[in-house]
């Protein structure tokens, strides 16, 4: 490498770069818009180094094979690197930000013709305009870069018309490159960066054969430098291979080098184009493989299987179809129509027409027709259904069909056919009011549904009965979700709802409906007159209301005797003496608690389940109730995460006994676990917290009733855990009473997770 010193003299020429002329001896400074030259010291390499450094703009001296041998403070700067990082590299490689095929070209043409020479274009990796301008030195060459806007008026030593830009290679959707003779990367569009995640700056002035998705595979980058050999010998060469981008993602790529020479007929550079393949490769594999299996598989079918060319004419039936017809593969081939003979006569001229018009539109073919069994002479009732398959440019190249014996199912329909005499009579019950729905249509009924609903067979047979307008409003919800689980699971849950009679007034039901089997449009539900449960229910709730109110008179007195006993005996030193009293004060508590969950039953059943207006704290409140149940649960870590300042208006003691209740069933219902967590996290509009157990979780069916008044989750270790189902009822009311929502989601054998959300300062 050149020291300094002899970089400066072998410099000494005459040419001009941005306002300083060099010149054999001298060094004159040309200022900016001023005609004259100023003689300023005799030339030496310390001065002409010391103002080279000093120039604004990025210079680089390069020897003749384009190796970096000076780099001035200003290419330092706009390299952002150092001396060390610069020197000794090819300039495509210690100065990628700054490498295009434009500079390539301009470099190249520079050396051959050893004259001053200009270039503008982008950098392929900052998007900036550069301005280069170019001088042979002994042994070199003299690179200055300027950055700003297009210059106007100025002739570029290679014109842009010559190459690719950046901007026309990211819009393509192929992998395209230019490369020096030596496999050093000028320009790559985006396509290639996007898939393996890297930037340009890491692949410009690199060896594309280093580059990961190339180097992953030592045989795909053994393939590129055969490649690019061959192309340096003026070939253009053609393979695929297969590269890797990252991590889980191969692509087969067709990849095409050709070499561009220029006008000595030298190979200037070389263009890559890669397009990726991997999907016609993985096509052709499943192909290849289905080719192999679909016969066999055919073969194993118990379907009668037939394949047919594209005119029609059948390449291929299997055994099954031979040994049913009696026919040969070649009496098929014949004529097309040749395998009409087996038909039954009545079904010749419909499968003919089907056929015929899936050859022509191309479309999936499905028709039913009786077939000849050879060794019997009976004919029995198949369903013909052929599919085309298309190669990638959509042509069809085969028809696949089977023919599926579907005589028991046509027995089975004519025989419900001859049944709905005897379902007739079902429909007839006096007891269950039955209708059958299509859509929101009733289209028929039985006379004790339309004595329940108040209306008449005029009504239905006039289309006015539609299950939706008969539903109270409160109930459309429910009722949507039923039906559309009706559709989805093919059962419906019965579930209770009211009905809005023909005089407006209201009918408690209970329904439930299955879809008709062979007319799967239709259902059929039952339902049952609910008004005398209903009006037990209300007598229930007036019980528990009641109740509720006369327990809790001389629950408290039970309390104040309590309490007065144990002062009592706490001055009299004996306290520790009565155990029976702690046992006592105990049951109290459990007692108090139901007693206020009836009665907050009661006041949720007739809507008088009051809130308190206050700002509440709920990291306070959080880690107050989990510092309280820790100390009385031992058994359980209570683990709280993700405490934000966060407060929103509501009830603290409701919202207390919401978190309590929760962490108690948490705790409760993961007996064999060590922990329980709760997590808290914001956003702008609402709070979300999570208490999650790993516990014995919900079934999945019972999932929906556990917010439901007194019911329990059941299970052969859930039924020892006592209590009566009033916990989850009062939360869930307390949560919607603060505009807020639950929502459960549980693995059995795995534990569960209730989250809630309250919005933020928002009126409870």
């Amino acid at each position: 490498m050149l020291e300094l010193g002899e970089i400066a003299r072998s410099i000494f020429l005459t040419t001009s770069f941005s306002g300083i002329e060099v010149r054999e001896r001298d060094i004159y400074c040309t200022m900016p818009n001023t005609p004259q030259t100023q003689r300023v010291i005799p030339a030496s390499s310390d001065t002409l180094l010391h103002m080279l450094e000093t120039l604004p703009s990025a210079l680089f001296v390069v020897d003749g094979a384009a190796t970096i041998v000076y780099a001035n403070a200003s290419a330092q700067t706009m390299l952002d690197a150092t001396q060390e990082d610069i020197l000794g590299k090819p300039l495509w490689r210690g100065a990628p930000q700054l490498v295009s095929t434009a500079l390539y070209q301009a470099v190249q043409k520079t050396n051959q013709i050893r004259k001053p020479a200009e270039v503008e274009y982008v950098s392929p990796v900052t998007g900036t305009w550069l301005h280069v301008q170019l001088a042979p030195t002994d042994g070199g060459l003299m690179v200055q870069f300027h950055q700003g806007r297009a210059a106007t008026g100025r002739e570029a030593s290679v014109s842009q018309d010559e190459h690719l830009s950046i901007e026309d290679l990211d819009g393509l959707v192929s992998r395209i490159g230019m490369l020096t003779p030596e496999g050093i990367v000028l320009e790559i569009n985006e396509v290639p960066l996007a898939q393996a995640r890297a930037r340009r700056e890491e692949v410009i002035g690199q060896p594309l054969a280093e580059a990961h998705w190339w180097s992953f595979s030592p045989a795909s980058q053994e393939q590129l430098h055969a490649a690019i050999a061959r192309a340096n010998r003026g070939e253009t060469v053609r393979f695929e291979t297969v590269v890797h981008p990252r991590e889980g993602m191969d692509r087969h790529l067709d990849v095409a080098i050709t070499p561009r020479r220029d006008a000595d007929h030298h190979i200037d550079y070389l263009v890559i184009a890669g397009i990726d393949i991997t999907a016609r490769k993985r096509a052709e594999q499943q192909l290849k493989e289905s080719e192999q299996n679909w016969r066999v598989l055919a073969e194993t079918l118990p379907q009668l299987v037939w394949v047919r060319r594209p005119d029609g004419l059948l390449e291929y039936v299997n055994q099954r179809w031979r040994d049913y017809t009696g026919l040969t593969l070649e009496q098929l081939q014949s004529d097309r129509w040749a395998h009409l003979q087996f038909f039954h006569p009545d079904d010749r001229e419909s499968h003919r027409a089907h056929l015929q018009h899936a050859l022509d539109t191309g479309t999936m073919h499905e028709h039913e027709q009786r077939l000849r069994k050879s060794q019997t002479g009976e004919y029995r009732w198949f369903l013909t259904r052929a599919i085309p398959l298309r190669d990638e440019g959509g042509q069809i190249v085969k028809w696949f069909g089977t023919c599926t014996d579907i005589d028991e199912q046509k027995r089975t329909e004519e025989a419900l056919r001859e049944s709905q005499e005897r379902a007739s009579v079902l429909m007839n019950s006096s007891f269950i009011g039955i209708n059958i729905i299509e859509g929101e249509q009733i289209v028929d009924a039985n006379e004790t549904y339309l004595r329940m609903t108040g209306y008449t067979r005029e009504d239905l047979h006039a289309g006015r009965m539609n299950w939706l307008h008969m539903t109270a409003s409160e109930d459309l919800a429910r009722t949507r979700q039923a039906h559309q689980e009706l559709a989805t699971q093919h059962v419906l849950t019965p579930y209770e709802k009211e009905y809005v009679r023909q005089d407006g007034s209201r009918l408690p039901v209970l329904v439930g409906a299955v879809p008709l089997q062979h007319h799967q449009s239709q259902a059929i539900a039952f339902v049952l007159d609910n008004s005398a449960r209903k009006e037990l229910e209300q007598r229930k709730d007036a019980f528990i209301s009641m109740a509720s109110h006369e327990l809790k008179t001389p629950l408290t007195a039970l309390k104040l005797q309590t309490a007065l006993l144990h002062r009592q005996l706490a001055r009299q030193g004996t306290l520790d003496q009565a155990p029976a009293l702690s046992s006592m004060e105990t049951q109290i508590k459990t007692i108090t608690r139901l007693v206020e969950e009836l009665l907050d039953v009661s006041k949720i059943q007739v809507g008088r389940l009051e809130y308190v207006r206050e700002t509440v704290d709920l990291n306070a409140l959080l880690q107050e109730i989990a510092e309280t149940l820790q100390q009385t649960n031992p058994s359980h870590t209570l683990v709280v995460r993700g405490m934000v300042g966060t407060s929103l208006i509501g009830d603290r003691d409701r919202l207390g006994q919401v978190f309590t209740n929760l962490l108690s069933n948490a705790i409760k219902y993961s007996p064999d676990a060590e922990k329980v967590e709760i997590d808290l996290r914001a956003s702008e509009d609402a709070a979300t917290i999570s208490v999650r157990d790993h516990g014995l979780g919900i079934p999945r069916e019972q999932r929906d009733k556990i917010f439901e008044r007194f019911y329990q989750a059941s299970g052969p270790k859930q039924k020892a855990i006592p209590g009566l189902g009033m916990g989850l009822y009062i939360v869930a009311e307390i949560v919607k009473g603060h505009g807020g929502t639950i929502t459960v989601d549980s693995t059995e054998g795995r534990g569960s997770t209730f989250t809630v959300t309250l919005p933020l300062m928002r009126d409870a």
